[in-house]
């Protein structure tokens, strides 16, 4: 929350930083009609050097906020993420892992339900480890080499599970949003999740549907290669051991250990897992610089009091249920565009959310909802979290690439806007009247 130490500057300005790093990588890619002309570290780079430039304080003082906002812990437990996930997809494709999985998958769901099949996959998996990074990461790689071989547009296959991977980030019980999101408004997990279900539910349907409707273009059957049970383990055990709720950490640690000792036992020689290994992890360097340096930046806007501007803006005016609603979720949406991060940004306004909820008498689930709703919403959109920043490096393909095919995202923004417009769920409302 607010921050009271000196130093504070005017909001505007203190935002600012943001608005560079959107001005240099938005507009010099659109003029150059590239958006990987400029590289995403440049502009990062340039809006961190900014935001330290335009700080109070001494220089020693400005540079140690910025270190502290790199340094923190959630950012370097992305950083661990990010080098394990680089050495397990490197290996896994180097042993032949990901080829027998794909294969599998396409001997087994007819040609015409791929996509609909990857989203609902992405969403059940999503669902139940509660991480969309462990999602995208166990299942991006699976569906870059069936979009290979059945002809399928990669940033259309990698949407798909981007999308479905916020699906259980936004619902499941174990997930950091779910749990932040309830314990700053003193719900429980349960009621959020029976609000939460009756939105992101019918999103989900509708967007399997889209994608059932597109993959009838590309029903054509692929070229299935062979199946090596053997080297179906590594993926299987992932997915396995993220069902029953293990750290991502050590489940990318196993993975990458089983990869060895499978690719050992088939013949694949110490040097080449090695060098395949080294390769991903070296693959990971933009994401983990890009990481960094907005953990920084935005630690930066956030000490200025960039945050606590947007704060007050937005609950200055409210009036009545609706708006008090519609201001609770565009105060979690704005934060989450400044911090990447979105159980980050519930917890950064969860206490004013809580104050707007108690003032104007809605219900705590409501709120819950809501904060998680559309947090979930920008976090799924926006080109520099990390979720899209993951797809991106392991396909190899822009990030802005794969935002028009996001359709969970918009699906889920309707439908939270319709609830909120039509007080849904209304049980909620006459439950509270009656207890006033």
């Amino acid at each position: 929350m607010a921050d009271t130490q000196p130093g504070k500057m005017n909001g505007w300005l203190a935002l600012s930083p943001l608005a560079l790093f959107l001005a240099i990588f938005l507009t010099s890619s659109l003029i150059a009609g590239d958006f990987y002309s400029v590289p995403v570290t440049v502009a990062f780079l340039v809006a961190s050097a900014y935001s330290v430039i335009i700080s109070r304080g001494r220089m020693a003082d400005r540079i140690g906020i910025f270190s502290k906002g790199a340094g923190d812990r959630n950012i370097l437990l992305m950083v661990w993420i990010f080098i394990l996930a680089g050495a397990f997809a490197s290996s896994a494709k180097a042993i032949g892992s990901v080829e027998s999985t794909v294969n599998l998958t396409l001997a087994i769901v007819p040609p015409k339900f791929l996509l609909a099949g990857l989203f609902l996959a992405s969403c059940l998996i999503s669902m139940s480890i509660g991480s969309s990074v462990g999602t995208i990461v166990a299942l991006i790689p699976i569906a870059s080499g069936i979009a290979g071989q059945a002809s399928l547009p990669l940033s259309l296959v990698a949407a798909l599970i981007v999308g479905g991977s916020f699906f259980g980030d936004n619902l499941s019980f174990i997930s950091d949003t779910t749990i932040a999101a309830t314990t700053s408004q003193g719900c429980s997990m349960k009621d959020k999740f029976r609000v939460n279900i009756g939105i992101a539910g019918p999103a989900a349907l509708i967007v399997a549907a889209i994608y059932t409707v597109i993959g009838l273009e590309y029903s054509s059957a692929p070229v299935i290669g062979q199946i090596e049970p053997l080297k179906l383990i590594p993926y299987f055990s992932v997915i396995l051991m993220a069902f029953c709720g293990i750290n991502v950490v050590i489940v990318l640690a196993a993975g990458v250990l089983l990869c060895l000792a499978i690719g050992i036992i088939s013949g694949t020689s110490p040097a080449v897992l090695a060098a395949s290994m080294g390769e991903g992890i070296t693959g990971m360097g933009e994401l983990i610089i890009v990481t960094l340096l907005a953990g920084g930046m935005l630690e930066v806007i956030r000490h200025n009091g960039g945050i606590d501007f947007i704060i007050k803006g937005l609950t200055g005016k409210i009036g009545g249920r609706r708006g008090a609603e519609f201001s609770i979720a565009a105060l979690v949406s704005l934060s989450n565009l400044c911090t990447a991060n979105n159980t980050i940004a519930i917890l950064t306004v969860g206490k004013i959310a809580r104050e707007i909820t108690q003032r104007f008498g809605l219900d705590p689930r409501k709120s819950a909802s809501l904060l998680d709703v559309f947090s979930c919403i920008v976090q799924c959109a926006i080109p520099y979290g990390a979720q899209m920043l993951m797809a991106s490096s392991l396909t190899g393909i822009p990030a802005t690439s794969i935002i028009p095919w996001l359709f969970y995202p918009a699906a889920l923004l309707v439908m939270a806007c319709i609830g909120i417009i039509f007080n849904y769920p209304r049980s909620l409302s006459k439950s509270l009247d009656k207890k006033k």
